[in-house]
């Protein structure tokens, strides 16, 4: 059994590391209600420019000379994906759920025979592949994590991935991020960035998809393929840019739920500790009462 000085200073230790805990909480709440707000002021801008250029792409269908961020290299062998996390942890299984499905998503291609390149962005994404995919690598970025993320950050990934791709260095481009549902909901995703997927419901934009034939006819000035070439590489900006909002939200609700949960656990952990450090320390007291009243029999 511990001594009383022992457990005074564990008890001591834990209530410290409470306080941490606790500040962490308040600070990751007063971040989150800001960066909630941005990722879902972007949805719908994210959600919109896809469906101009879906109907862009519509009008364009069957021609010649189509742009590669919208069609591809029309090959399907070299896949880059872009897992992004957060900078810092203690946000519970936020950064490890997107390592999971990245990992997941390698083994998958590379079973198909694909050759799979990775552009981590995040200091735990670069961390965690460092040790398990190296090899992979052909880029990064860090350092944005915790701050209001600038969209300077997206335009710089999207020139990467353009560059990339007229290089003729990759066939197609994914992100691998989470989802922000709520505080305590993050959901791993994938959004495939080149070709351009049309379908909005399979990477979850939350808009519904527009069938061609219910589609409105435009006119379009100047012509269609000016402004594919014009809003193609900003779609890919802004796509990257909604993705890296949910992050940053999912980031701070994941660390204030974590940081919750370990005060509650370090609450309880001190109740225990001192319902032992006082039955230690009755028990200490009663022997020292036995052996002064055997002291004074024997007298």
């Amino acid at each position: 059994m511990a001594s009383l000085k022992e457990l005074r200073a564990r008890i001591g230790s834990i209530k410290s590391t409470r306080k941490i805990t606790s500040a962490m909480k308040m600070v990751a709440a007063a971040k989150l209600r800001r960066a909630q707000v941005s990722a879902e002021a972007a949805r719908p801008y994210a959600a919109a420019m896809r469906r101009m250029l879906g109907e862009l792409a519509a009008a364009t269908k069957g021609e010649e000379g189509a742009p590669r961020l919208l069609a591809g290299t029309g090959q399907d062998k070299v896949h880059l994906l872009i897992p992004i996390t957060s900078d810092r942890g203690l946000c519970g299984g936020f950064n490890s759920n997107v390592h999971r499905l990245t990992l997941q998503t390698i083994k998958k291609l590379q079973a198909e025979g694909k050759t799979v390149k990775l552009l981590p962005v995040g200091r735990r994404a670069l961390n965690f592949f460092n040790r398990e995919h190296a090899d992979l690598i052909v880029d990064k970025v860090i350092g944005f994590s915790g701050k209001d993320v600038p969209f300077s950050v997206a335009s710089d990934l999207g020139d990467k991935v353009n560059a990339l791709l007229e290089a003729g260095e990759i066939d197609v481009c994914t992100l691998v991020f989470n989802k922000f549902q709520n505080a305590m909901t993050q959901t791993p995703a994938c959004l495939q960035l080149v070709p351009m997927v049309m379908d909005e419901t399979s990477v979850n934009t939350g808009a519904a998809s527009v069938k061609a034939e219910d589609a409105a006819q435009y006119e379009f000035e100047p012509d269609e393929a000016t402004l594919l070439a014009m809003l193609l590489p900003r779609n890919l900006q802004v796509q990257i840019y909604a993705s890296l909002l949910e992050t940053a939200a999912g980031e701070n609700g994941a660390r204030m739920t974590a940081m919750d949960n370990a005060t509650r656990n370090a609450g309880r952990t001190i109740d225990s500790l001192s319902k032992v450090y006082n039955r230690t320390r009755q028990t200490n007291i009663t022997n020292e009462l036995i052996e002064i009243i055997s002291g004074a029999q024997a007298v």
